[in-house]
C-alpha cells in the first residue's frame, strides 16, 4: 500500500508540473548583441560626414536586429553643434530593424548637426548595440543675397571704408597704433600692422572717409609716440609693444627686442605718409622731419651680424642673436632689403641682397604649377601674403631684375592659389572659383600660414581680396560671394572677419591688423595705384631699388 501511495503522489506532481501553474514560463531566448549594418542620409549611404545636406534630411539607420522602440528616445539623438536637441519625427521600417529620423522643422542653413547612436540601444530580445556612431551633418549654404546689390565701385568703397574702421575706430587711444588683433589684449599693438594701417590713412582721406586734418592728427599722434615712448634697438622696433607705455611685448622665446622685418613694414608706411603729407605748412613739415628722424636712425647694416652678407630678423638686448633667423627669400621680406638698400645712413650693398635674400639665385623656382610658371619661391608659391606685404608699396607691374619678372610672379602665384582652390583636390566643402584665398590667418583653435601645400580647409578673405591688382576678375568674384552670400556670417564691424571654414562651419570672431590692412591698400592700388605711386616716389627708394638691379618705368 505504501508503494502505491508514493506512486500516486508522484503521478500527481508530474501532472501538476505539466500545467502552466507548476514551474512558471519557459525561459526566453538568450539576448544577442547586434550591430548597425548601414546608414544613409537622403539615400546617400555610409559616409563618415555629410555635407551640403538639405534642411529636411531623411536619416535612415539600419540594424541587423529588431529594435526595441522604448530604447530609441534615450539612445538615438539628433542635435545641433551646441548639443541642443532637434525635435524629430521617428518612424520605422523593415519590421523595426530600420529607424528613420526627420527633423520636424527645417534645419538652419550652413550649420553643423549630429546624429548620435549610443550602445544603450536595445533589441527586442534584450541585446545591446555593439558600437555606436557620431555622424556629423553639414547643411547647405543659403545662396540668397544678404544685402542689396550695389555697383562694383560702391562695393569696393564700402569694403575699404568698413575695413578702415579697424585702424581708425579700434586704433589704440594713446599711441594711435594698430592693435594686433581684435580678440586679444587690447593694449598690444603691432609694428608691422601699424605700418599697413598708416598706409590706409591716405586712402581714407582721398575717399572722404576722414578729413586731411583728421588724418594728419592721427599721424602726429603715431609719430610722436614712436619718437618718444617705445624702446628702439639700433633704430628698430619690436614686433609687439604696449600701446600705452611702449614697453616691448615679447613675440616669442628670446624675442624681446628688435624685429627688422616688422620695422620695415612700419617704415614703408611712414615713408608713404611722408610723401602724402607734402604741404609746406609747419604741421606737415614737422611730421615729415619726424618721420625722417625715425627712418634715418634704423641701422639696417648693423643687422648683418658683424658684416655677414645677409640680414638677420631679430636681436635682443638680453639674448643677442639667439633667434638667429636670416632674412632670406622668397617670402614677405623683399621690402626689408629694398629699404636697407635705400637707407642713406645705414645702407647695405647689393652683395648682401644677392647672397642673403636671393641666396645667389637659389630663390628661383622656374617650374610650372597647375599650368602657371612660377619664377620664384617654394612649390605652388606658398601663402598669398608673400605677394601682398612687400607689394603694398613696391609696384610689381613691369618690375624686373636678374631673378624674375615680378608682375609674372605676383600674378601667377595668385592664379596657382586660385586654381588650386577651384580644383579642390582635397574635396573640401565650399571651395570654388568664388571661395579661395589661402594665406596666413586664424584657424579653429590656432593660426597657420595656409597654402596649397598646407591646406586645412580655411579661407581668409584677405587672400583673394588683397590679390585684386593681380587677378581683378577672380578677386572681385570672391569678394562679392563673401559679401552677398556669406555676409550674414562674415561681414561685421570692421569688414570681413579674419577667416572661415565651410568644411567646419566656422567663422572667426577675430580681425587681425596684418590681414585687414592689405585689403584697404591693395584695393586702392588696383583702383588708383595711390600707395604704389606714393612709396615709389621716395627718392631714396628709387635709388635703393636701382642699386639692387631692379628695373621699372617708375625708377
Amino acid at each position: 500500500m505504501r508503494v502505491i501511495s508514493i506512486l500516486i503522489v508522484a503521478s500527481g506532481l508530474l501532472a501538476r508540473c505539466g500545467s502552466k501553474d507548476c514551474c512558471g514560463p519557459p525561459p526566453g531566448p538568450t539576448p544577442v548583441n547586434f550591430t548597425m549594418s548601414s546608414w544613409s542620409v537622403n539615400n546617400i549611404a555610409a559616409q563618415n560626414s555629410y555635407y551640403n545636406v538639405n534642411r529636411n534630411p531623411v536619416v535612415k539607420l539600419k540594424f541587423n536586429s529588431i529594435i526595441n522602440r522604448s530604447s530609441v528616445a534615450t539612445s538615438i539623438s539628433f542635435s545641433d553643434n551646441s548639443g541642443s536637441t532637434i525635435n524629430s519625427n521617428v518612424t520605422y521600417e523593415s519590421s523595426d530593424s530600420v529607424v528613420i529620423l526627420q527633423p520636424s522643422a527645417p534645419l538652419n542653413f550652413l550649420s553643423k548637426y549630429w546624429i548620435v547612436v549610443t550602445n544603450t540601444l536595445k533589441s527586442t530580445n534584450g541585446g545591446n548595440l555593439v558600437s555606436g556612431i557620431n555622424l556629423p551633418l553639414f547643411t547647405t549654404i543659403d545662396s540668397s543675397r544678404k544685402f542689396p546689390a550695389i555697383s562694383d565701385d560702391a562695393l569696393l568703397d564700402l569694403v575699404q571704408k568698413q575695413t578702415f574702421k579697424y585702424f581708425w575706430d579700434f586704433g589704440h587711444p594713446v599711441s594711435g597704433l594698430a592693435r594686433e588683433r581684435s580678440n586679444g589684449d587690447n593694449n598690444v599693438v603691432t609694428s608691422g600692422g601699424s605700418g599697413f594701417g598708416i598706409m590706409a590713412i591716405p586712402v581714407a582721406i582721398n575717399r572722404n572717409f576722414i578729413t586731411r586734418a583728421e588724418g594728419l592728427a592721427r599721424m602726429q599722434k603715431i609719430v610722436g609716440f614712436l619718437k618718444t615712448t617705445p624702446p628702439r634697438f639700433h633704430g628698430a622696433f619690436s614686433h609687439w609693444m604696449n600701446g600705452s607705455t611702449g614697453a616691448v611685448v615679447p613675440f616669442a622665446s628670446n624675442d624681446n627686442g628688435a624685429d627688422l622685418v616688422e620695422t620695415s613694414f612700419l617704415m614703408m608706411g611712414l615713408l608713404t605718409a611722408r610723401q602724402y603729407f607734402n604741404a609746406a605748412d609747419p604741421a606737415e613739415t614737422t611730421l615729415r622731419n619726424d618721420i625722417n628722424t625715425l627712418w634715418n636712425e634704423v641701422e639696417w647694416d648693423w643687422f648683418r651680424q658683424n658684416g655677414k652678407k645677409v640680414l638677420y630678423w631679430n636681436w635682443s638686448p638680453n639674448f643677442g642673436w639667439a633667434v638667429n633667423v636670416p632674412v632670406q627669400g622668397w617670402n614677405e621680406c623683399l621690402i626689408t632689403y629694398v629699404l636697407a638698400a635705400s637707407s642713406t645712413t645705414h645702407g647695405i650693398p647689393k652683395a648682401v641682397y644677392d647672397s642673403g635674400y636671393t641666396r645667389n639665385g637659389a630663390i628661383r623656382n622656374g617650374n610650372s604649377y597647375l599650368g602657371y610658371p612660377l619664377p620664384l619661391g617654394p612649390a605652388f608659391g606658398g601663402p598669398l601674403f608673400f605677394e601682398h606685404y612687400s607689394f603694398l608699396g613696391i609696384n610689381p607691374k613691369s618690375l624686373t631684375d636678374a631673378n624674375a619678372n615680378y608682375e609674372t610672379q605676383t600674378t601667377n602665384h595668385t592664379l596657382i592659389n586660385y586654381t588650386y582652390c577651384r580644383n579642390n583636390p582635397l574635396n573640401y566643402f565650399g571651395y570654388s572659383d568664388s571661395v579661395w584665398g589661402l594665406t596666413a590667418s586664424d584657424i579653429p583653435n590656432g593660426y597657420t600660414a595656409s597654402s596649397p601645400t598646407n591646406d586645412v580647409g580655411v579661407i581668409a578673405p584677405t587672400g583673394a581680396i588683397s590679390s585684386i591688382p593681380y587677378t581683378p576678375t577672380e578677386s572681385l568674384k570672391a569678394l562679392k560671394f563673401f559679401y552677398y552670400v556669406l555676409g550674414d556670417r562674415l561681414w561685421s564691424d570692421y569688414g570681413f572677419r579674419d577667416a572661415f571654414s565651410l568644411k567646419e562651419i566656422w567663422f572667426a570672431g577675430s580681425y587681425l591688423a596684418i590681414d585687414q590692412g592689405p585689403i584697404i591698400v591693395m584695393i586702392e592700388n588696383h583702383r588708383t595705384a595711390l600707395l604704389w605711386n606714393l612709396f615709389t616716389s621716395c627718392p631714396e627708394v628709387k635709388a635703393g631699388m636701382l642699386s639692387l638691379g631692379f628695373s621699372a618705368p617708375y625708377l
